[in-house]
C-alpha cells in the first residue's frame, strides 16, 4: 500500500522500475539528470527486492520523491499504482517485462520506455522460443534503449519492432560514485589499517557448487599484512559467510556489530554501502565470477580506477568484457586458486587500474541520450486518469450517453445559428471546472477599450431567467440575479454585461442600450446557436482535459475532437504544471494550426471588507482557516502557499457555491477553535457572501485574494482577435 500523501493532483510524474541493486545504482545518474532537466516533475522509483529497495531508499534519499515495492503484475494492483503516482512515463531499467503494466500503463496514455535494456544468453533462447508472445508486450513500448547492438538484435529476435529499438549505451558507464557516509563503522576500521594495503571482494557468490567466499578466505589466509573487506551479494548469505570466517584462523569483525576496528577481515553486512569503500582498496575481486551465475558489474570500481579481477564468468556483461580486454583493463583468472596471486599482481601493475579508468569514461553518455528520450515521451503524452471497477463500468455507460446527446446538441443548435450585427468574441473551454476564464475576460476586455467592448454571460447560478442588463455598476444587483462572473468582470472593467441563458436575446438588448462595438461571450465555446468571430479556448494546465473523459466520468464537455473549432488556446496556471508542452502536443492531434498561448496566474493583492488593500504577503504566516468555492480548488491553495499562508484548515465548497449564513457561521466557529485568527477566500467568493457576513464571523476578520492573468504574448494576442473582427 503506497503512501496516500502520495497522490498526485495532475498527471506528470516519471515512475521508474529498477528490479534490484544493479538497477538502481545504474539508474542514479538518469534520475539526477531529469531532476535537473525538470526540476517541478515528481520521481517515483520501484524495486522488486529488498536489497533493491534498501539500496533505493538509501542511494536515492533526497532525488526521488518516494521508493516503493513493484506492485504484483495483476491487472488491479497495477492500476491503483497508476491512479495514485499519475504517471506521464514509465520508465523500466533493463530486462522487467510486465504484460499487465505495460498494458495499463499505455491505455492511459502514457509514454513507456525500457532504458539499459538487455538479454542475457541464458535467458536468449526463451524470448526466442516465445517471441510471438513477447512481441505483444514489447510492441507497446515507444522506445527500446538497449545497452549495446548486439542487445538490439536480441530484442527484435524477441518480437520488438526494429524502429523502435535503439542502442542507447550502458548506463553503467555514467555511474557516479558516493561518498562513504560520515557515520559509518567501516571508517573505524579503515583508519585502523590505513598503513596496510586492502583488497575487496565485492559481491560474492555462489551457483551452488563454488562459493567463492572459500576461494577469498583461502587468498587471504595467504597475504600476509593485507586486510580484507568482504561483501557477500545477497543478504541471505550473509550468515553463512560468517561461519566461514569464524571457522577460519582469520581475525575478523562485521560490519553490525563491529568489536574489532584491527582486523584483518570485515564482512560488510550491509546493503548499498559497497560502491562508496572502493575508494581506499588497492585491488577490487569481482564477485560472481568464479561461480557460474554470469557475473556483475565491474564498472563500478572501474570508476574509482581499481585494478579489476574477475573470474571466467562475465556472460551477463559481455559488452564490457569485451571492452575492458581491448582496453586491457581486466585481469583473469580461471580458478579460485589463482587469486592470491593475481591480487599481489594486480597492486603491482599501476597501470591496469588507470586503463580501466579510460575504459570506463571512454562509453560515458547513456544517461544523456536515455534522458533525451525520457524528457522527449514526457513532453508528448499526457495520459487520461481512470476510476476503480465498478465506478468506472457505470460512469462510462452514462458518459456513452452524454455523448450522444451532446452531439445532438451540437447538431440542433448549428442548425439554427444566429449572428448579432457586431463582432463576437467567445472565451470558453472544453471540461467542466474552473479554467480562469473570468480572470482572462478581464484582462482581454481591457486589451479592447478602444472598440467600446461588452460582455455576454449566462450567468450560471443565479435565481432567474430574465434577461438582466448591467450597465451603471455604481448601482449594487443582488447577485442572484446576475451570477458573480458578471459582477466580477463589471466592477474590474466598467463594461456593460448582458446576463441572458440566450446569449443573442442578451446581446440585442445590450447593444439596443449601450451600442457597444465588440462583444465578449463569456463561457461560450458549446454555445454554437450563436454566430462567432473568434473563438479562445481555455486549457487549465493542472486539469487540461478532464480526466481524458466526457461528464460524468470525466469532466469533458465534448469529444476533445471539438477543439478543431477553435482559433487560438490559452493555457492558464502554467507555472504550476511541469509539463505544459505534453498538454500541447495532445492539443496539436486536433488542431495544427491554432496558436498556443500561455498564462499564469498573479497574485495581486488582498481585499476586504470598506476598500481595505493589503499587499500580496501581508498575511504570510496568519493563522487562518481558507475556504472557497471553485472548479479547481488546488489553485487558490497553491496562491495561497505562493504568498506565505499555510491554513490551518481548508474548505472546499462545490463551483459556484451562495453561502448561507448558517455556513459562514460554521466556518467562523471552526476558525475560533483551530486558533485562526482571519478567514480566507477568493474574490469570487466573496461575491457570493451573504449581506451581513461581517457580524456573523465577528470577532474574526476576513481579506479575498484578487489576482490577474499573466499572458505571455498578451499583445499577440490582442492583435490575433482584433484582426479577426477587424477592429
Amino acid at each position: 500500500m503506497l503512501p496516500p500523501l502520495w497522490q498526485q493532483t495532475v498527471s506528470a510524474s516519471i515512475w521508474l522500475h529498477a528490479v534490484s541493486v544493479g538497477e538502481v545504482i545504474a539508474a542514479v545518474p538518469l534520475i539526477e539528470e531529469l531532476n535537473r532537466r525538470s526540476p517541478g516533475t515528481a520521481v517515483f522509483v520501484s524495486t522488486t527486492t529488498l536489497a533493491g529497495r534498501e539500496t533505493a531508499r538509501k542511494r536515492l534519499e533526497g532525488i526521488a520523491d518516494g521508493v516503493f515495492f513493484a506492485p504484483l503484475d495483476f491487472v488491479w494492483a497495477v492500476r491503483r499504482v497508476l491512479r495514485l503516482l499519475r504517471p506521464s512515463v514509465v520508465v523500466v531499467v533493463e530486462t522487467e517485462i510486465w504484460p499487465n503494466l505495460f498494458n495499463e500503463a499505455v491505455r492511459l496514455g502514457c509514454g513507456l520506455v525500457i532504458v539499459n535494456g538487455r538479454i542475457s544468453d541464458r535467458a536468449l533462447p526463451q524470448y526466442r522460443r516465445f517471441a510471438p508472445l513477447f512481441s505483444g508486450v514489447l510492441g507497446l513500448c515507444d522506445r527500446i534503449l538497449t545497452q549495446s547492438e548486439e542487445a538490439s538484435g536480441r530484442f527484435i529476435e524477441a518480437g520488438a519492432g526494429p524502429s523502435t529499438v535503439t542502442a542507447g549505451g550502458n548506463l553503467k558507464y555514467d555511474f557516479a560514485a558516493p561518498a562513504m557516509r560520515s557515520d559509518s563503522p567501516v571508517l573505524r576500521f579503515l583508519e585502523a589499517g590505513n598503513s596496510r594495503p586492502l583488497w575487496i571482494a565485492a559481491s560474492t557468490s555462489t551457483d551452488g557448487h563454488v562459493r567463492e567466499e572459500e576461494s577469498v578466505i583461502e587468498a587471504q589466509r595467504a597475504l600476509a599484512g593485507w586486510r580484507l573487506i568482504i561483501a557477500p551479494r545477497k543478504p541471505e548469505r550473509f550468515e553463512e559467510v560468517a561461519r566461514y570466517l569464524a571457522d577460519s584462523d582469520l581475525r575478523w569483525t562485521r560490519r553490525s556489530a563491529l568489536d574489532d576496528a584491527e582486523a584483518d577481515v570485515l564482512l560488510l553486512d550491509s546493503i548499498g554501502e559497497l560502491s562508496s569503500l572502493f575508494a581506499p582498496a588497492q585491488v577490487v575481486f569481482m564477485g560472481g565470477t568464479l561461480a557460474a551465475i554470469g557475473g556483475h558489474n565491474i564498472l563500478e570500481p572501474a570508476v574509482f580506477g581499481k585494478p579489476i579481477i574477475a573470474g571466467p564468468h562475465l556472460e551477463n556483461f559481455r559488452e564490457i568484457e569485451e571492452h575492458f580486454s581491448l582496453h586491457q583493463a581486466l585481469k583473469r583468472i580461471a580458478s579460485g586458486q589463482e587469486l592470491r596471486d593475481a591480487v599481489l599482481a594486480a597492486a603491482e601493475d599501476p597501470g591496469l587500474g588507470q586503463r580501466a579508468l579510460a575504459a570506463a569514461r571512454e562509453k560515458r553518455g547513456a544517461t544523456a541520450y536515455a534522458a533525451d528520450v525520457v524528457m522527449d515521451l514526457y513532453g508528448s503524452h499526457y495520459p487520461c486518469q481512470r476510476h476503480a471497477q465498478p465506478a468506472y463500468a457505470l460512469l462510462w455507460f452514462f458518459s456513452q450517453i452524454w455523448n450522444l446527446g451532446s452531439a445532438f446538441d451540437r447538431r440542433r443548435k448549428r442548425g439554427r445559428v444566429r449572428a448579432l450585427p457586431v463582432p463576437v468574441v467567445s472565451v470558453g473551454n472544453i471540461s467542466t471546472g474552473g479554467t480562469g476564464k473570468t480572470p482572462a475576460v478581464i484582462e482581454l476586455l481591457r486589451g479592447f477599450e478602444a472598440m467600446r467592448p461588452g460582455m455576454l454571460t449566462r450567468g450560471y447560478g443565479r435565481s432567474t431567467r430574465e434577461t438582466v442588463l448591467l450597465v451603471d455598476h455604481a448601482t449594487p444587483t443582488p447577485v442572484e440575479l446576475t451570477g458573480e462572473e458578471a459582477q466580477l468582470c463589471g466592477r474590474a472593467t466598467n463594461v456593460p454585461v448582458g446576463i441572458d441563458a440566450d446569449r443573442y436575446e442578451a446581446g440585442t438588448r445590450l447593444l439596443a442600450s449601450t451600442g457597444a462595438g465588440v462583444l465578449f461571450l463569456d463561457d461560450g465555446f458549446q454555445h454554437l446557436q450563436l454566430h462567432r468571430d473568434f473563438d479562445l479556448v481555455l486549457i487549465d494546465a493542472l486539469n487540461p482535459f478532464g480526466g481524458g473523459h466526457l461528464l460524468p466520468l470525466g469532466r469533458l464537455r465534448e469529444p476533445l475532437a471539438g477543439l478543431a473549432r477553435a482559433s487560438a488556446f490559452l493555457l492558464t496556471r502554467t507555472r504550476e504544471a511541469p509539463n505544459v508542452d505534453a498538454i500541447e502536443s495532445v492539443i496539436r492531434r486536433y488542431n495544427r494550426d491554432a496558436p498556443v498561448f500561455r498564462s499564469r496566474i498573479e497574485v495581486r493583492q488582498w481585499s476586504g471588507a470598506g476598500g481595505i488593500r493589503l499587499e500580496a504577503g501581508e498575511l504570510a504566516g496568519t493563522r487562518a482557516v481558507a475556504f472557497c468555492g471553485l472548479g479547481n480548488p488546488e489553485s487558490f491553495w497553491r496562491s495561497l502557499h505562493r504568498v506565505g499562508v499555510e491554513p490551518l484548515d481548508k474548505h472546499h465548497y462545490e463551483d459556484h457555491h451562495r453561502y448561507t449564513p448558517a455556513e459562514v457561521r460554521r466556518l467562523a466557529r471552526h476558525a475560533l477553535d483551530v486558533g485562526a485568527t482571519v478567514l480566507l477566500t477568493t474574490a469570487k467568493d466573496a461575491v457570493n457572501l451573504p449581506l451581513g457576513y461581517r457580524s456573523i464571523i465577528a470577532p474574526l476578520e476576513l481579506y479575498w485574494l484578487e489576482i490577474g492573468l499573466e499572458i505571455e504574448g498578451r499583445g499577440e494576442l490582442v492583435a490575433l482577435i482584433r484582426r479577426a473582427v477587424g477592429g
